[in-house]
């Protein structure tokens, strides 16, 4: 006797919730989102607003998302992220649904629900999508972990002590995560 199959869910699925409820589609698996903290909320607003400060102090092209944003990373009907922010470099990637492929940017705030995909499956799916960078910051580990795909995959440990350069700004943006340790 065949063992029963589990059911893919597609991006259909998570337009069909119902109002309020938010998910994220990986490999047609859902992942329910709990609402985030303050905490989170905080950092989420403190960096999208010193990235987006930078970005229009240099009159950049680069555009800013926080979630809820929909990331269709790999632009098929299995995979739908929300990444709790996304940077946007590439505007031809953009349209009223969102991001249709990789982001050049992406920031994960671990919160305890989510800290096994961000470290482990996201890691591997933004890496294999071509996302330059990937920012997963933990408030309550005090670390930031930066993966700078665009040059090796180069791994770097900070906590909320240090001054973090952004790789795809060349490190010309860099974000004093205790200055930001202060506002929380």
């Amino acid at each position: 006797m065949p063992l029963a199959k589990e059911r893919a869910y597609t991006v259909q699925d998570i337009y069909d919730l119902p109002d309020g409820e938010r998910a994220e589609l990986i490999d047609g698996v859902m992942y329910d989102m709990a609402t985030p903290s303050r905490q989170h909320q905080r950092i989420s607003m403190l960096l999208s607003t010193t990235i987006n400060n930078y970005i229009s102090s240099k009159k950049g092209n680069c555009e800013v998302y926080a979630a809820p944003f929909a990331v269709y990373l790999n632009q098929d009907d299995y995979n739908y992220f929300e990444p709790d922010i996304t940077v946007v470099c590439d505007s031809s990637k953009l349209d009223d649904k969102g991001c249709q492929g990789a982001p050049d940017w992406i920031i994960e705030i671990v919160s305890p629900t989510t800290q096994a995909r961000d470290y482990g499956i996201k890691l591997f799916k933004y890496r294999m999508a071509g996302v330059r960078e990937y920012w997963i910051v933990d408030p309550r580990e005090n670390r930031i972990a930066v993966y700078d795909f665009e040059n090796e995959n180069m791994y770097e440990p900070y906590t909320f002590s240090d001054k973090v350069p952004v790789g795809i700004y060349n490190g010309d943006l860099q974000i004093d995560f205790s200055e930001l340790k202060g506002s929380l």
